[in-house]
Protein backbone atom coordinates (compact mmCIF):
# COMPACT_ATOMS: atom_id res chain seq x y z
CA UNK A 1 0.00 0.00 0.00
CA UNK A 2 0.91 3.59 -0.53
CA UNK A 3 3.80 4.32 2.64
CA UNK A 4 5.28 0.98 2.48
CA UNK A 5 8.71 0.41 0.78
CA UNK A 6 9.29 -3.07 -0.01
CA UNK A 7 11.78 -4.35 -2.98
CA UNK A 8 9.10 -6.44 -3.96
CA UNK A 9 6.90 -3.40 -4.47
CA UNK A 10 7.94 -1.04 -7.43
CA UNK A 11 5.81 1.21 -7.41
CA UNK A 12 7.03 3.79 -4.83
CA UNK A 13 10.83 3.01 -6.36
CA UNK A 14 9.96 4.45 -9.89
CA UNK A 15 10.88 7.59 -11.99
CA UNK A 16 7.66 7.76 -12.54
CA UNK A 17 7.08 8.92 -16.39
CA UNK A 18 5.42 8.58 -19.40
CA UNK A 19 7.40 7.53 -22.56
CA UNK A 20 5.67 4.34 -24.49
CA UNK A 21 8.00 1.41 -25.24
CA UNK A 22 4.99 -0.52 -26.62
CA UNK A 23 4.93 -1.81 -29.78
CA UNK A 24 3.00 -0.38 -32.41
CA UNK A 25 -0.07 -1.78 -33.54
CA UNK A 26 -0.54 -4.21 -30.21
CA UNK A 27 -3.18 -4.12 -27.36
CA UNK A 28 -0.03 -2.76 -24.92
CA UNK A 29 -0.17 0.54 -27.28
CA UNK A 30 -3.66 1.22 -27.15
CA UNK A 31 -3.16 0.70 -23.27
CA UNK A 32 -0.88 3.26 -22.80
CA UNK A 33 -2.61 5.63 -25.59
CA UNK A 34 -5.35 5.47 -23.34
CA UNK A 35 -3.32 6.81 -20.15
CA UNK A 36 -1.66 9.70 -21.72
CA UNK A 37 -4.91 11.90 -21.85
CA UNK A 38 -5.54 11.00 -17.91
CA UNK A 39 -1.76 12.05 -17.04
CA UNK A 40 -2.11 14.82 -19.17
CA UNK A 41 -5.13 15.97 -17.04
CA UNK A 42 -3.52 15.82 -13.67
CA UNK A 43 -0.65 17.30 -14.78
CA UNK A 44 -2.77 20.38 -16.10
CA UNK A 45 -5.72 20.31 -13.55
CA UNK A 46 -4.26 18.54 -10.17
CA UNK A 47 -0.79 19.94 -9.09
CA UNK A 48 -1.89 18.06 -5.95
CA UNK A 49 -1.49 14.74 -7.83
CA UNK A 50 2.28 15.11 -7.80
CA UNK A 51 2.55 14.96 -11.24
CA UNK A 52 3.84 17.68 -13.86
CA UNK A 53 5.13 18.64 -17.66
CA UNK A 54 8.27 18.20 -18.27
CA UNK A 55 10.47 18.01 -21.57
CA UNK A 56 11.59 15.20 -22.80
CA UNK A 57 14.44 14.15 -25.08
CA UNK A 58 15.84 10.56 -25.86
CA UNK A 59 19.05 9.72 -27.87
CA UNK A 60 19.48 6.96 -29.38
CA UNK A 61 22.39 4.60 -30.79
CA UNK A 62 22.20 2.24 -33.79
CA UNK A 63 24.33 -0.13 -31.71
CA UNK A 64 21.74 -0.55 -29.30
CA UNK A 65 19.17 -2.11 -31.17
CA UNK A 66 20.43 -6.03 -31.15
CA UNK A 67 21.22 -6.15 -26.83
CA UNK A 68 18.61 -6.87 -24.59
CA UNK A 69 18.02 -3.34 -23.46
CA UNK A 70 17.51 -2.37 -26.97
CA UNK A 71 15.33 -5.05 -27.96
CA UNK A 72 13.54 -3.64 -24.70
CA UNK A 73 13.47 -0.21 -25.71
CA UNK A 74 12.81 -0.81 -29.62
CA UNK A 75 10.01 1.70 -29.86
CA UNK A 76 11.85 4.32 -28.51
CA UNK A 77 14.86 3.84 -31.21
CA UNK A 78 12.43 4.43 -33.77
CA UNK A 79 13.32 7.54 -35.60
CA UNK A 80 9.18 7.96 -35.80
CA UNK A 81 7.97 6.12 -32.52
CA UNK A 82 4.09 5.58 -32.69
CA UNK A 83 3.59 7.58 -30.05
CA UNK A 84 4.57 10.70 -32.10
CA UNK A 85 0.98 11.45 -32.92
CA UNK A 86 -0.08 11.06 -29.27
CA UNK A 87 2.56 13.90 -26.94
CA UNK A 88 2.56 16.93 -27.40
CA UNK A 89 5.47 18.95 -29.11
CA UNK A 90 7.18 16.12 -30.65
CA UNK A 91 10.23 16.42 -32.77
CA UNK A 92 13.58 15.46 -33.96
CA UNK A 93 16.99 16.74 -32.85
CA UNK A 94 18.85 18.24 -34.63
CA UNK A 95 21.94 17.16 -35.73
CA UNK A 96 23.99 19.63 -33.73
CA UNK A 97 21.93 18.74 -30.12
CA UNK A 98 22.31 14.96 -29.93
CA UNK A 99 26.50 14.29 -29.40
CA UNK A 100 28.68 12.55 -31.28
CA UNK A 101 27.83 9.12 -29.76
CA UNK A 102 24.27 8.99 -30.76
CA UNK A 103 22.79 8.64 -34.23
CA UNK A 104 19.07 10.00 -33.74
CA UNK A 105 17.13 11.19 -31.28
CA UNK A 106 13.62 13.03 -30.91
CA UNK A 107 11.96 15.25 -27.92
CA UNK A 108 8.65 16.08 -26.66
CA UNK A 109 6.89 17.04 -23.77
CA UNK A 110 5.99 14.31 -20.90
CA UNK A 111 5.21 14.02 -17.46
CA UNK A 112 6.72 13.37 -14.55
CA UNK A 113 5.51 11.73 -11.23
CA UNK A 114 6.49 12.08 -7.80
CA UNK A 115 5.21 8.54 -6.57
CA UNK A 116 6.19 9.74 -2.78
CA UNK A 117 3.08 12.54 -3.85
CA UNK A 118 1.39 10.54 -6.37
CA UNK A 119 0.35 7.33 -4.23
CA UNK A 120 -0.72 8.75 -1.15
CA UNK A 121 -2.93 11.08 -3.57
CA UNK A 122 -4.13 7.87 -5.10
CA UNK A 123 -5.20 6.11 -2.09
CA UNK A 124 -6.81 9.51 -0.98
CA UNK A 125 -9.23 9.30 -4.12
CA UNK A 126 -10.53 6.16 -3.22
CA UNK A 127 -11.36 6.70 -0.25
CA UNK A 128 -13.81 9.94 -0.94
CA UNK A 129 -15.27 7.13 -3.37
CA UNK A 130 -15.83 5.09 -0.03
CA UNK A 131 -13.37 2.41 -0.72
CA UNK A 132 -12.56 0.56 2.42
CA UNK A 133 -8.58 -0.54 2.64
CA UNK A 134 -7.64 -3.92 4.51
CA UNK A 135 -4.62 -6.18 4.82
CA UNK A 136 -4.35 -9.64 4.55
CA UNK A 137 -1.39 -12.25 4.16
CA UNK A 138 -3.75 -14.69 1.55
CA UNK A 139 -2.34 -18.21 0.56
CA UNK A 140 -5.19 -18.53 -2.40
CA UNK A 141 -6.28 -16.10 -4.61
CA UNK A 142 -9.81 -17.52 -3.67
CA UNK A 143 -9.30 -16.41 0.24
CA UNK A 144 -9.79 -12.43 -1.50
CA UNK A 145 -13.90 -12.96 -1.78
CA UNK A 146 -13.60 -13.46 1.74
CA UNK A 147 -12.50 -10.96 3.64
CA UNK A 148 -14.67 -7.67 2.15
CA UNK A 149 -15.67 -5.60 4.72
CA UNK A 150 -19.60 -6.46 4.43
CA UNK A 151 -19.12 -9.58 5.65
CA UNK A 152 -20.12 -10.87 2.72
CA UNK A 153 -18.47 -13.35 -0.40
CA UNK A 154 -17.31 -10.53 -3.07
CA UNK A 155 -18.82 -10.79 -6.36
CA UNK A 156 -15.76 -10.18 -8.01
CA UNK A 157 -11.82 -10.06 -7.36
CA UNK A 158 -9.34 -8.27 -9.08
CA UNK A 159 -5.99 -9.57 -9.17
CA UNK A 160 -3.03 -6.83 -8.62
CA UNK A 161 -0.71 -8.83 -7.08
CA UNK A 162 2.32 -8.23 -9.27
CA UNK A 163 5.24 -10.24 -8.62
CA UNK A 164 3.61 -12.07 -5.85
CA UNK A 165 1.48 -13.86 -8.67
CA UNK A 166 4.13 -16.30 -9.37
CA UNK A 167 3.65 -17.67 -5.93
CA UNK A 168 -0.08 -16.76 -5.21
CA UNK A 169 -2.19 -19.84 -5.13
CA UNK A 170 -4.52 -20.12 -7.84
CA UNK A 171 -2.54 -17.90 -9.93
CA UNK A 172 1.20 -19.40 -9.56
CA UNK A 173 2.06 -17.69 -12.94
CA UNK A 174 5.50 -18.67 -13.87
CA UNK A 175 5.60 -16.07 -16.61
CA UNK A 176 6.55 -14.00 -13.52
CA UNK A 177 9.39 -12.51 -13.19
CA UNK A 178 11.54 -9.81 -11.32
CA UNK A 179 13.97 -7.41 -13.62
CA UNK A 180 16.01 -5.43 -10.66
CA UNK A 181 16.45 -1.72 -10.97
CA UNK A 182 18.84 0.65 -9.26
CA UNK A 183 18.50 3.75 -9.07
CA UNK A 184 19.99 7.33 -7.04
CA UNK A 185 17.58 9.82 -5.59
CA UNK A 186 19.51 13.49 -5.78
CA UNK A 187 19.00 17.07 -4.79
CA UNK A 188 20.31 18.57 -8.36
CA UNK A 189 18.06 20.08 -10.33
CA UNK A 190 18.00 19.87 -14.50
CA UNK A 191 14.50 20.38 -15.58
CA UNK A 192 14.41 18.19 -18.10
CA UNK A 193 14.12 14.32 -18.63
CA UNK A 194 16.34 12.23 -20.34
CA UNK A 195 17.41 9.07 -21.41
CA UNK A 196 19.37 7.08 -24.18
CA UNK A 197 19.03 3.74 -25.65
CA UNK A 198 22.05 2.19 -23.88
CA UNK A 199 25.15 2.00 -22.76
CA UNK A 200 28.74 0.74 -22.84
CA UNK A 201 28.76 -0.88 -19.47
CA UNK A 202 26.36 -3.66 -20.18
CA UNK A 203 23.10 -4.43 -21.68
CA UNK A 204 21.73 -4.45 -18.41
CA UNK A 205 22.67 -0.79 -17.27
CA UNK A 206 20.80 2.01 -18.78
CA UNK A 207 20.70 5.70 -18.26
CA UNK A 208 17.74 7.89 -17.70
CA UNK A 209 17.24 11.22 -15.39
CA UNK A 210 13.64 12.66 -14.50
CA UNK A 211 13.22 15.71 -12.34
CA UNK A 212 10.33 14.85 -10.11
CA UNK A 213 7.57 17.41 -9.27
CA UNK A 214 7.04 19.51 -6.08
CA UNK A 215 10.61 19.33 -4.69
CA UNK A 216 10.80 15.53 -5.23
CA UNK A 217 14.44 15.44 -6.41
CA UNK A 218 15.86 13.89 -9.67
CA UNK A 219 15.98 10.22 -10.26
CA UNK A 220 19.23 8.84 -12.39
CA UNK A 221 18.58 5.32 -13.23
CA UNK A 222 19.34 2.62 -13.98
CA UNK A 223 19.87 -0.74 -14.50
CA UNK A 224 17.37 -3.61 -16.63
CA UNK A 225 18.82 -6.89 -14.64
CA UNK A 226 16.26 -9.82 -15.61
CA UNK A 227 16.05 -12.43 -12.88
CA UNK A 228 18.01 -10.80 -10.37
CA UNK A 229 15.66 -10.58 -6.55
CA UNK A 230 18.99 -8.73 -5.08
CA UNK A 231 17.67 -6.45 -2.76
CA UNK A 232 21.21 -5.05 -1.52
CA UNK A 233 22.64 -1.75 -3.16
CA UNK A 234 25.57 -2.66 -5.82
CA UNK A 235 27.88 0.82 -4.91
CA UNK A 236 29.71 0.20 -8.58
CA UNK A 237 26.79 -0.09 -10.55
CA UNK A 238 25.30 3.82 -8.24
CA UNK A 239 28.78 5.51 -9.32
CA UNK A 240 28.47 4.19 -13.18
CA UNK A 241 24.55 5.60 -12.68
CA UNK A 242 25.65 8.48 -11.55
CA UNK A 243 28.63 8.98 -14.04
CA UNK A 244 26.40 8.08 -16.78
CA UNK A 245 23.54 10.26 -15.77
CA UNK A 246 25.93 13.74 -15.71
CA UNK A 247 27.54 12.83 -19.00
CA UNK A 248 23.79 12.39 -20.88
CA UNK A 249 23.17 15.90 -18.76
CA UNK A 250 26.00 18.22 -17.44
CA UNK A 251 23.52 20.68 -16.57
CA UNK A 252 22.92 18.20 -13.25
CA UNK A 253 26.42 19.58 -11.76
CA UNK A 254 27.15 22.65 -13.79
CA UNK A 255 29.28 20.89 -16.16
CA UNK A 256 31.24 19.24 -12.72
CA UNK A 257 32.08 15.82 -11.94
CA UNK A 258 29.89 13.44 -9.86
CA UNK A 259 31.30 14.62 -6.49
CA UNK A 260 28.95 17.54 -6.80
CA UNK A 261 25.41 15.68 -6.66
CA UNK A 262 24.07 15.83 -3.67
CA UNK A 263 22.34 12.29 -2.96
CA UNK A 264 19.34 12.06 -0.98
CA UNK A 265 19.25 7.77 -1.17
CA UNK A 266 19.76 5.17 -3.06
CA UNK A 267 16.90 2.82 -4.41
CA UNK A 268 16.56 -0.89 -5.40
CA UNK A 269 12.96 -1.99 -7.16
CA UNK A 270 11.89 -5.33 -8.59
CA UNK A 271 9.77 -4.77 -11.52
CA UNK A 272 7.04 -7.01 -12.03
CA UNK A 273 7.75 -8.60 -15.16
CA UNK A 274 5.72 -10.86 -16.97
CA UNK A 275 6.66 -12.89 -19.98
CA UNK A 276 4.43 -12.78 -22.80
CA UNK A 277 3.36 -9.17 -21.81
CA UNK A 278 0.65 -7.73 -19.39
CA UNK A 279 -2.12 -10.32 -17.88
CA UNK A 280 -5.35 -8.74 -18.34
CA UNK A 281 -8.36 -11.44 -18.68
CA UNK A 282 -11.02 -12.92 -16.89
CA UNK A 283 -11.40 -16.31 -15.38
CA UNK A 284 -14.08 -18.37 -12.76
CA UNK A 285 -11.45 -19.32 -9.81
CA UNK A 286 -13.95 -21.36 -7.22
CA UNK A 287 -16.80 -20.10 -8.62
CA UNK A 288 -16.02 -16.74 -8.25
CA UNK A 289 -14.83 -14.36 -11.26
CA UNK A 290 -11.38 -12.89 -10.73
CA UNK A 291 -9.76 -10.47 -13.26
CA UNK A 292 -6.55 -10.08 -13.55
CA UNK A 293 -4.17 -7.24 -14.17
CA UNK A 294 -0.91 -8.01 -13.21
CA UNK A 295 2.81 -8.11 -14.96
CA UNK A 296 3.71 -4.70 -16.29
CA UNK A 297 6.97 -4.96 -15.77
CA UNK A 298 8.90 -1.19 -15.98
CA UNK A 299 5.82 0.22 -17.60
CA UNK A 300 3.10 0.15 -14.47
CA UNK A 301 2.49 3.90 -14.44
CA UNK A 302 2.61 5.12 -18.13
CA UNK A 303 -0.38 1.75 -19.04
CA UNK A 304 -1.56 2.37 -15.76
CA UNK A 305 -5.13 3.81 -17.07
CA UNK A 306 -5.57 2.10 -20.18
CA UNK A 307 -5.15 -1.05 -18.48
CA UNK A 308 -7.79 -0.13 -15.61
CA UNK A 309 -10.26 1.08 -17.98
CA UNK A 310 -9.90 -2.57 -20.21
CA UNK A 311 -10.04 -4.50 -16.12
CA UNK A 312 -13.59 -2.38 -15.94
CA UNK A 313 -14.35 -3.82 -18.87
CA UNK A 314 -13.92 -7.05 -17.83
CA UNK A 315 -15.62 -6.32 -14.81
CA UNK A 316 -18.73 -5.20 -16.29
CA UNK A 317 -18.87 -8.55 -18.58
CA UNK A 318 -18.36 -10.20 -15.54
CA UNK A 319 -21.20 -9.05 -14.20
CA UNK A 320 -23.71 -9.04 -16.85
CA UNK A 321 -26.67 -10.90 -15.96
CA UNK A 322 -26.54 -13.79 -18.39
CA UNK A 323 -29.36 -14.38 -20.28
CA UNK A 324 -32.07 -17.15 -20.10
CA UNK A 325 -31.99 -19.73 -22.72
Amino acid sequence: MPGDYDIEYASPWAGANYWPISEAGTEAAVWDKNTWPELEILARQHPESGVHFQETAIYNRVKDANSSTGKYLAEKLKVEPWYKNIVPNFRQLPREQLGSEYDNGHAFTSVCINTAIYLPWLASQCLLMGVVFKRANLLHISDASGIHHSGQRADIVINCTGLSARKLGGVEDQNMMPIRGQTVLVRNEANVMRSSSGTDDGEEEICYLMQRAAGGGTLLGGSYQRGNWDSQLDPSLAIRIMKRAVDLCPALTGGKGIEHLDIIKHGVGLRPYRHGGTRIEKEKIDGVWTVHNYGHGGFGYQSSYGCSKKAVELVEEALLPRPNL
